[in-house]
């Protein structure tokens, strides 16, 4: 048990406070506020299906690649390894993909598409379509292909820092 514990903490140098921070000029905070808007337009188009955004990338990939492993589904969705599994517990419990066992490896298992989640993702896919068109409505054709080349040049600069390879070295 520590008593009488001093924490020390290494100087690190900061920005003098001087001038208040512009939130919105912020490239962090506005692609939070982007993320947030593109869930909430994707809500309310796909809402009488039930389908988080994750939820429709993993039907989505697993109906494009049927008998992927859950490892390749997280990677190639972007998501975290750890928590794809339920992602897919409850994609399944709705009947919409099964989970086998890989006759190669015990250890892995590959995920299917059933009969039901093949044509939800079918129902969804026009409204998913209708998510990212409003969400780009404000800007022009030529402002649209600029917006999500620079989206992807960010990504892939800095794909270490997420769950998927960059476009480079997939």
């Amino acid at each position: 048990m520590l008593t009488n514990c001093i924490l020390i903490i290494p100087a690190v140098e900061s920005v003098p406070m001087k001038k208040k921070l512009d939130l919105s000029a912020m490239p962090g905070h506005l692609a939070r506020r982007v993320q947030q808007i593109a869930v909430a337009l994707f809500a309310q188009e796909l809402a009488e299906l039930n389908l988080t955004p994750v939820q429709y990338s993993s039907l989505q990939t697993v109906c494009e690649t049927p008998g992927i492993d859950q490892k390749t589904l997280a990677t190639t969705i972007g998501y975290d390894t750890s928590t794809i599994g339920g992602v897919i517990d409850r994609l399944e419990a709705r009947g919409l993909l099964v989970r086998n066992l890989s006759p190669a490896d015990r250890r892995v298992r590959l995920v299917t598409p059933t009969p039901h989640g093949q044509a939800l993702l079918e129902a969804a896919t026009p409204r998913m379509l209708k998510c990212q068109e409003r969400l780009l409505e404000p800007l022009s054709k030529a402002d649209r292909k600029e917006f999500i080349r620079l989206m992807k040049t960010l990504v892939d600069a800095n794909a270490e820092l997420s769950n998927v390879p960059s476009s480079e070295s997939a």
